[in-house]
């Protein structure tokens, strides 16, 4: 398994404390770079020299929100081929189809008990860990 690079893009600090306190615990000790919204998660992408592994993404949030960010990230010829898995509350069925059209790796609900939080996010962890991704 790889240490994996994310980028997390998330507005909501208490969102942000809680991803970091699973994989503090987490056995592949992913390297975390945030981004409070998809504008300044754009502009730590401007250094193609050091990109993401995977890139997980709220979808409400200020500025560029999530979708907006996914189109722009897919019309890049570099950016692309980053797989982005949405982290989102919204169980709504659009969200879902508009997100998979702007080509997403994934779509998880956040679930409301900490402790099944903590399995999904240990389980997407483990997932993309084990995968062959492509490099710069």
């Amino acid at each position: 398994m790889r240490n994996l690079k994310i980028l997390l893009v998330e507005d909501d600090m208490i969102e942000v404390m809680k991803f970091n306190r699973v994989i503090e615990n987490h056995h592949t000790r992913p390297n975390i770079v945030e981004a409070n919204n998809g504008e300044e998660a754009l502009k730590i992408l401007d250094n193609k020299a050091n990109l993401p592994d995977i890139i997980l993404l709220d979808l409400n949030m200020p500025k560029i929100n999530g979708l907006e960010f996914l189109r722009i990230l897919k019309n890049d010829d570099v950016l692309k081929y980053i797989p982005a898995i949405v982290l989102s509350t919204s169980s709504n069925e659009k969200d879902l189809v508009e997100c998979y059209k702007a080509g997403i790796a994934g779509y998880v609900l956040k679930p409301l008990k900490y402790e099944d939080y903590v399995a999904r996010i240990e389980s997407l962890l483990d997932y993309w860990s084990l995968n062959e991704l492509k490099k710069n």
